[in-house]
């Protein structure tokens, strides 16, 4: 007894006090059908009695299978990365599993190499690859990957692996909104070069407002911060021929906004101002700000299931970019005269 208490209990520890043999216990922790429900019961009562935990390296050996999800994420504290990956994480939980996340450079190739061969030497069963920048997903589409894997927020119609809101359907909606308020004159602080969702949201921009015979203003290109914005609305409103803004995220409309204030320009009664993401702050911003919404956290949840269903022997669920919505409060009204 004295060297049970030593030593966390085993398989054999387990079998023995359930009276079956061990290949019952591992039947059972591997969810066989053959196992009798009565026999199913009594071990799974002698697991918990005992406080038994497999050894995962070990039923990895037995079963092929880690029940681990890689993620291979860029480095950021952006609110839609971070929420995207603990999508991922409740949904792999939920299923059974765990996750394994690395962080990564975009700026450098051997980095994105060196952290996707990191992950695959763990014995990881499937891959989530948060791919917001154009780097990291032209890396990733030069690597050999020998899992099942997703790709985050990266629209590429012929991978088949991506799962992404519809990023143009998002900006246009938000410049549709100003436009409808009686807005010609739409500024957009764009997101930084090479970050696909901040090309697609400028892109969608661009075409709104030629369907509506509106020309587009030069772009100002921004790094999401609101320090950013807060800068870049200190020179745009010194000489304000602009009516609306659209910022490609809420950070930079946050300091936006600021900067109207120690300007004394009003919004939205001089200038409208609307967002792109929905972060949970934006709703007491001064005002509280009209944004587009993503569900970052269904993003995570559609990745894990279309992977889950590989892994089972089909195909990767077929994806249609998930469709955001205009969150319309009070930092848009109409054009002024």
């Amino acid at each position: 007894m004295d060297s049970e208490r030593v030593r966390a209990p085993n398989i054999r520890d387990v079998a023995r006090h359930a009276g079956v043999s061990y290949q019952t216990v591992s039947r059972v922790l591997n969810d066989s059908p053959s196992i009798r429900p009565a026999t199913r019961a009594q071990v799974l009562r002698v697991i918990d009695e005992l406080g038994y935990r497999p050894n995962a390296a070990a039923r990895a050996l037995v079963t092929s299978r880690s029940k681990t999800i890689g993620v291979l994420s860029i480095e950021s504290a952006l609110y839609g990365p971070t929420t995207s990956i603990q999508g991922v994480e409740v949904a792999a939980r939920e299923a059974g599993y765990r996750i394994s996340v690395t962080n990564i450079s975009a700026d450098e190739y051997d980095s994105v190499r060196s952290g996707l061969e990191f992950l695959l030497s763990q014995s990881i069963d499937a891959l989530v690859i948060l791919a917001a920048q154009v780097n990291v997903f032209d890396a990733v589409r030069r690597l050999p990957i020998s899992v099942p894997f997703a790709m985050l927020q990266a629209t590429d119609p012929d991978a088949g692996h991506s799962v992404s809101v519809d990023q143009a359907g998002g900006a246009r909606l938000a410049v549709r909104h100003l436009i409808d308020l009686g807005h010609t004159e739409i500024l957009h602080i764009a997101g930084p070069a090479g970050w696909i969702e901040a090309e697609e949201r400028a892109d969608a921009y661009r075409t709104e407002l030629a369907s509506a015979g509106l020309r587009a203003r030069a772009q100002v290109i921004g790094d999401f911060t609101a320090d950013f914005g807060y800068l870049a609305g200190r020179e745009l409103l010194r000489d304000r021929d602009f009516t609306a803004v659209f910022c490609c995220n809420d950070q930079m409309a946050l300091g936006f906004l600021h900067a109207c204030r120690d300007a004394g320009v009003r919004v939205p009664e001089d200038v409208s101002v609307v967002g792109f993401d929905d972060i949970p702050e934006s709703l007491h911003f001064a005002p509280p700000l009209t944004t587009v919404k993503q569900d970052f956290m269904e993003i995570g949840r559609r990745a894990v299931a279309s992977l889950l269903a590989e892994l089972a022997g089909g195909t990767p669920l077929p994806h249609e970019p998930i469709p955001p919505r205009l969150i319309i409060r009070e930092s848009t009204g109409p054009a002024p005269h």
